[in-house]
């Protein structure tokens, strides 16, 4: 298989598993600092593959062991054109997003293969013990180079068994720095990552139903003022008396809508989920 060569470009691969309410700010952060963003599925159970294919992040799924030498040569050859640089980062509920400017740093220190031991606290990582092949981390980077010694690395290799021309670095995954950085609304609280997911996700219960109570609310509270308001029957009366009518109605409306929608909703994933369809239309 002929793939394109493209230099001098950083590839992010997102991996995690059910992280639907924070893929989206995942991706959009990523694409300030890389070229390309693909999302790496570990076997979700949610929408988070959905949301990542509506937001044209290309999805991989991987079912393997979780070890370095098995991710990689997963990547090498899945049918990802070749780049210069690759930044992987397993998103765990540990990783926030305000990480990511230090994890990025990583990639632009020119290391051909650069692991972030992962389950090493503080503790200082000698690279002669380490098993690469088996090891799991935390963050990785990658160059072609790095891929094509880590395929031919054997079983029990470790750093030291790697090319002597090839810029190596193994790390314990440190605790980072608190360092002031903007945070994106997503992490702020599960609150907020639950109202980014219904905008994102345009949930009817957000679009229809929020509105439609505010509405049929205010409706509700100015019927009894106009209703005391007006003496007497003029083009200014009915036109008020008829605009709060209409406004109550309209919010009654769009909370039945907005039902309806969530309903059928639920009712179209049953039907998919019995007949086990592969794709949502």
């Amino acid at each position: 298989m002929c793939r394109g060569i493209v230099s001098n470009e950083l590839r992010v691969i997102l991996m995690g598993r059910d992280v639907e309410l924070r893929v989206i700010s995942l991706i959009v952060r990523c694409r300030t600092i890389a070229d390309e963003v693909v999302f790496l599925d570990l076997g979700s159970n949610d929408e988070t593959v959905e949301l990542a294919s509506e937001f044209d992040c290309p999805v991989i799924n991987y079912n393997g062991e979780m070890e370095t030498s098995k991710i990689v040569s997963f990547l090498q050859e899945s049918n990802l054109d070749e780049i210069a640089t690759t930044l992987l980062i397993h998103i765990t509920s540990q990783w926030k997003l305000r990480d990511l400017p230090l994890t990025a740093n990583r990639a632009r220190d020119n290391w051909d293969l650069h692991i972030s031991v992962k389950g090493t606290g503080n503790e200082k990582v000698n690279p002669e013990e380490i098993i690469l092949s088996s090891v799991e981390f935390n963050h990785l980077v990658i160059t072609p180079d790095g891929m094509q010694a880590m395929a031919n690395l054997g079983p029990l290799g470790t750093a030291m068994d790697l090319p002597d021309d090839l810029r190596v670095r193994v790390v314990g995954s440190t605790s980072q720095v608190n360092v002031p950085q903007q945070e994106s609304l997503a992490t702020a609280s599960r609150f907020a990552q639950l109202f980014y997911w219904m905008l994102e996700s345009k949930h009817p219960l957000f679009l229809f139903g929020v509105p439609g109570i505010v509405l049929f609310v205010l409706g509700y509270k100015l019927s009894g003022n106009v209703v005391d308001t007006f003496d007497e029957l003029n083009s200014t009366s009915i036109g008020v008396t008829l605009s709060v009518i209409a406004m109550t109605m309209i919010g009654l409306f769009a909370m039945m809508v907005a039902i309806i929608l969530y309903i059928m909703g639920k009712q179209a994933e049953q039907i998919q989920s019995q007949y086990d369809w592969k794709s949502k239309d």
